[in-house]
């Protein structure tokens, strides 16, 4: 079992950023890939960013393309999204999550945090 906890949500302006941080406890050893789902009200939750185990490759969706970067730190146990050049339509609850396989597909991830909300003002 991997246990994750999402912070660093908030309120921004448009033009502004936020950095998103995700925790991860319980099984750290084994070698989970991560990403960043977000779901907007009365949207379905799509995918954001992923990052591999070992951290050298990241896979963004077009629309937070060049303006969201997903990392990891060295211990690999904190995965983070930095936002920047923030638009109202980021606004949504952010999720991170922990799969075996890179990937950008939901059902491919296996553990899920509670969400942090970042909303975005215009």
């Amino acid at each position: 079992q991997v246990q994750l906890v999402e912070s660093g949500g908030g309120l921004a302006q448009a033009g502004g950023s936020l950095r998103l941080s995700c925790a991860a406890s319980g099984r750290t050893r084994s070698n989970y890939a991560m990403g960043w789902f977000r779901q907007a009200p009365g949207k379905e939750r799509e995918f954001v960013a992923a990052i591999t185990w070992s951290g050298t490759r990241t896979y963004y969706a077009d629309s937070v393309k060049g303006r969201f970067t997903i990392s990891r730190g060295d211990t690999k146990i904190m995965v983070y999204l930095q936002m920047n050049s923030l638009k109202p339509e980021d606004t949504a609850v952010y999720y991170c999550a922990a799969s075996s396989s890179f990937s950008t597909q939901q059902d491919e991830y296996a553990y899920w945090g509670q969400g942090t909300q970042v909303t975005v003002s215009s």
